[in-house]
């Protein structure tokens, strides 16, 4: 490969990890073409793009690109595919249904809104993530709770005010 289209290929990984919050690397070997085209096509379904890269420009792309990727740089050995997602759930999610019919792909590691995740036993793990709005959902469902209680002995109990203040008296 010229050194013109390397630098092309390092500038191109270095904007894709300036703008991934959600990165997968997988080991795609000892998988055939035909089960190689069948993965791109459950990835694409799932809004995950699959690019593949020689380890020594990804490890340039993820140095010029600002982000700490920690211990995830140990992890370029042997063929490394990267999967870029919205989603931080869905690399993980297809690589296991994908897998069903085999021990590949194997999960390398995953860097997930700056937190860093090696090895193929984390997959589990990382299917089970929550989102921020997921979380942020938990959190609301948390607080509303209380005032649900509120409502729902200020109706049980009649509209009067004796209803309100007896049902009231007996929730404590």
């Amino acid at each position: 490969m010229k050194r013109e289209n390397k630098n092309a290929v390092i500038a191109e990984l270095t904007e894709k990890f300036k703008e991934a919050n959600n990165l997968y690397i997988a080991d795609t070997s000892s998988i055939g073409a035909v089960d190689t085209n069948i993965f791109r096509r459950e990835l694409y379904k799932n809004g995950i793009t699959m690019l593949v890269a020689k380890n020594t420009l990804i490890l340039k792309a993820m140095r010029n690109s600002g982000k700490d990727f920690g211990e995830l740089e140990g992890t370029l050995k042997g063929t490394s595919a990267l999967l870029f997602s919205e989603n931080m759930k869905a690399p993980a999610q297809a690589i296991l249904k994908f897998r069903k019919k085999g021990d590949k792909p194997a999960l390398k590691g995953a860097y997930i809104d700056s937190a860093i995740f090696i090895g193929d036993n984390q997959l589990v793990a990382l299917t089970q993530l929550k989102s921020k709005e997921e979380l942020i959902g938990d959190v609301i469902g948390l607080l509303q709770s209380p005032i649900q209680s509120v409502v729902s002995a200020l109706q049980s109990g009649g509209g009067t005010i004796a209803g309100i203040v007896k049902t009231l008296s007996e929730k404590n």
